[in-house]
């Protein structure tokens, strides 16, 4: 595998755990998940996180999807919370957290992300958590830090900067993350990311095979996950889209958002030191 030039420098700043590692080294990432109806793009996120090597992973969910997740999933642990301000209280010791998947368009999801803006945590805000934000933009960049990721595709972005919607592409996410005042990643067939410093990256692996349901949980918990691993924020966007274009180019016809997780490994073997590659 060739890793091109136009993806730029962060494969040299990729974590990799050294002989005295261990799990909360690697860092600590919290998915929010949605009602019990609506569990599956959190454990999307959650798996695709641990794949990529966060330490610790752990789904937050309110007390009745407690069951669903807890019969779904081993390695990533399960814990509720009871509103906004408990889950605040909960995540105040975690590097990353995802929210927005599947999390619903309600005033939880508003709720819920004015707690984690306290815990400065790196948030990566996806889907529902973008979307419920349209007419009231502005709510949403005064609770970000400029390492926060914003990944909408191209409709959440017409919501959140709807004099942007028509820029090409490259020159709407630099906009928008100066406006922002974060990292946005513009999912698209040439996914842009744009740092508010004015770093601005086209990742060039792109293929049709990611246009199926759940891919972008992926890659947002494949962003965390890095970020939870203390990786430059627009670095961790930049690598996750990489990576997970590279999964799904890989894998070819048929790829469904539940194959991305397990094929992260083979993606990193492959970047890996040599003194960390498989044998």
């Amino acid at each position: 595998m060739t890793v091109p030039s136009e993806s730029g420098d962060w494969r040299t700043r990729l974590p990799w755990p050294g002989a005295g590692t261990h799990k909360h080294a690697r860092g600590r990432l919290a998915v929010v998940s949605g009602p019990a109806h609506r569990t599956g793009a959190a454990r999307l996120a959650a798996r695709a996180g641990l794949r990529i090597g966060a330490g610790l992973v752990r789904v937050m969910a309110t007390p009745a999807a407690i069951p669903v997740l807890a019969a779904s999933l081993e390695a990533v642990m399960v814990e509720p919370f009871d509103g906004a301000d408990d889950l605040g209280h909960r995540l105040r010791d975690v590097d990353a957290v995802v929210i927005g998947p599947a999390a619903g368009m309600g005033e939880e999801t508003v709720s819920n992300l004015h707690a984690l803006a306290t815990t400065g945590a790196v948030l990566v805000i996806d889907a529902d958590a973008l979307s419920v934000f349209e007419g009231r933009q502005d709510d949403l960049f005064a609770l970000l830090d400029r390492d926060d990721v914003l990944t909408p595709h191209r409709g959440e972005f017409a919501r959140l900067f709807p004099d942007l919607a028509d820029l090409p592409s490259t020159e709407a996410a630099a906009q928008a993350s100066v406006r922002a005042d974060a990292v946005v990643l513009l999912k698209g067939h040439e996914t842009v990311i744009a740092a508010p410093d004015g770093r601005v990256a086209v990742n060039p692996n792109g293929t049709p095979w990611l246009a199926t349901a759940g891919t972008g949980d992926v890659l947002a918990g494949m962003i965390g996950g890095l970020a939870a691993q203390h990786m430059d924020s627009f670095d961790a966007a930049c690598a996750a889209a990489w990576i997970h274009a590279e999964a799904a180019r890989g894998f070819g016809p048929g790829l469904i958002a539940e194959d991305l997780p397990d094929l992260i490994p083979g993606v990193l073997a492959g970047l890996a030191p040599k003194d960390l590659r498989p044998s």
